[in-house]
């Protein structure tokens, strides 16, 4: 296997955010194996950091957003595609603000940042994800598939719903054809968009000096095309870009029809499920345990302190984690409830407030119940609705250390309304108020909302079970 790399050594470069319009100073720094890429707000309180990760994707218009709580970084696409291409594995973004630096609408400063910087191998090895076997994704106009492939391959075809300016390229992703073939290629966006973006907050930061403008048949550009193929070219950076945050080199072969933003992080989900698949399987069929070895008698004494010790523990990590103000990832999910792939319908914790929670739910075309529900029309089962409101109901439940790792049983479900189906791409918005907790029963209403509609809603009783 290929070890990992970091940066030999920091570099810096400043300037203004597209979208934000903030002025900007970014610099990369080295990390250690196994660390992955990650941002660092370094203007804020605390230097918090936001993993490049697909679970932290929270906004897909005309840029790709991560956050983590009230944490936000936009426009990660193009710094990630700039290190991912050139195989750079562990690396820190630090920012001053809330987004990189624009430069000239390509990736060509920061392949220069990172060529100045020089690259260093690391003792740890990594393991590329292999896709083995084809994926499909349509998502609204999109249209993409990934294919086996000793590499990784990516074709695209780009051009608006007139069908202007199509353009078709194909390339095998090596650090040399990034260099020469993509890093240079600038976004673009048409005239008729200018006046929705500005009005949605966007491109405060946006020139011709960092963006290409398409108006009827002219190019408004201050200098010639970089290539011929430009536009689809950049869509094919935005790709890396997006695809970088599977977390681990792809050997793939990706093909894409009017790509987006939205399209390429789904695949990555996609993608992510499809490369955890494995592990559920051995650890479904994992021998149990060895049994512990024999040990000498205790006496009650012993064993009723080692037992108010572990009960103290459970419960102090269980309040740490569940607590008013706190957010949840997915591991610290998978610390406070049994549930496992593919049933566990919480992938994040945004808000606890009291009584009140709210979590997230990405639902990707990798989920196992797409394939039966329906072929060609998929849509996420309302009982699975049903089950995610109590998931997360039953993580205040969890809030008693008595309760830790207990499973939430469905005892009844009333006022039950299902108004909007729910489908791939979409994120699924769970909140839920506790309105009676006694005991191990609990009830709740539960509201689940897609792009701020409510989708689906409940009142819910359950009960909390020993496993």
């Amino acid at each position: 296997m290929p070890q990992q790399h970091t940066l030999k050594n920091p570099v810096s470069y400043s300037g203004i955010g597209l979208h934000s319009g903030n002025k900007v100073s970014l610099t990369i720094v080295p990390a250690p194996a196994n660390s992955g890429l990650r941002f660092r707000r370094t203007d804020l309180d605390g230097k918090p950091e936001i993993e490049a990760r697909a679970e932290y994707v929270t906004d897909t218009q005309r840029s790709t957003t991560l956050a983590k709580g009230a944490v936000k970084i936009h426009t990660v696409e193009h710094v990630l595609a700039s290190l991912a291409a050139v195989g750079i594995q562990n690396a820190v973004i630090e920012l001053d603000a809330n987004e990189p630096p624009i430069a000239d609408g390509s990736a060509r400063e920061f392949a220069r940042l990172i060529r100045d910087a020089g690259m260093v191998a690391q003792t740890e090895t990594v393991e590329p994800f292999k896709v083995t076997a084809p994926l499909e994704l349509t998502v609204g106009e999109t249209q993409m598939a990934v294919f086996p492939h000793n590499g990784f391959k990516i074709t695209c075809t780009s051009s608006d719903r007139g069908g202007r300016f199509t353009q078709f390229f194909s390339v095998e992703i090596t650090p040399e054809t990034w260099d020469k073939e993509i890093s240079h290629a600038r976004t673009f966006c048409f005239y008729e968009e200018i006046e929705f973006l500005i009005r949605n907050g966007l491109i405060k930061g946006g020139s011709l000096e960092n963006a290409i403008v398409i108006r009827d048949d002219a190019i408004l550009t201050t200098e010639p095309l970089r290539y011929r193929e430009e536009f689809v070219r950049h869509k094919i950076l935005d790709i890396i870009g997006d695809l970088a945050l599977v977390g681990r080199p792809i050997h793939a072969h990706v093909i894409a029809v009017r790509p987006s933003h939205h399209a390429n992080t789904e695949l990555a989900r996609a993608l992510i499920a499809q490369m955890r698949k494995p592990l559920e399987a051995a650890q479904t069929f994992a021998p149990p345990p060895s049994p512990a070895p024999e040990r000498s008698p205790e006496k009650p004494a012993e064993r009723r302190n080692q037992a108010a010790n572990t009960v103290s523990h459970s419960k102090d990590s269980t309040e740490a984690l569940i607590r008013d103000g706190a957010t949840l990832d997915i591991m610290q999910v998978m610390q406070v409830l049994p549930h496992r792939p593919p049933f566990l319908m919480v992938d994040r914790v945004t808000r606890i407030e009291g009584n009140k929670i709210t979590a997230l739910k990405q639902v990707t075309i990798g989920e196992p119940y797409f394939e039966g529900h329906f072929p060609g029309h998929p849509i996420m089962p309302g009982v699975l609705q049903l089950e995610a409101i109590a998931q997360v109901a039953g993580i205040l439940m969890m809030r008693q250390a008595e309760n830790a790792g207990k499973l939430a049983y469905f005892m009844s479900a009333e006022d039950v309304k299902w108004r909007k189906p729910v489908r791939p791409g979409d994120t699924l918005v769970i909140e839920v108020e506790m309105t009676k907790s006694r005991g191990k029963i609990g009830k709740a209403r539960g509201v689940c909302s897609v792009n701020g509609e409510a989708v689906s809603e409940a009142d819910v009783t359950f009960m909390l079970m020993d496993r």
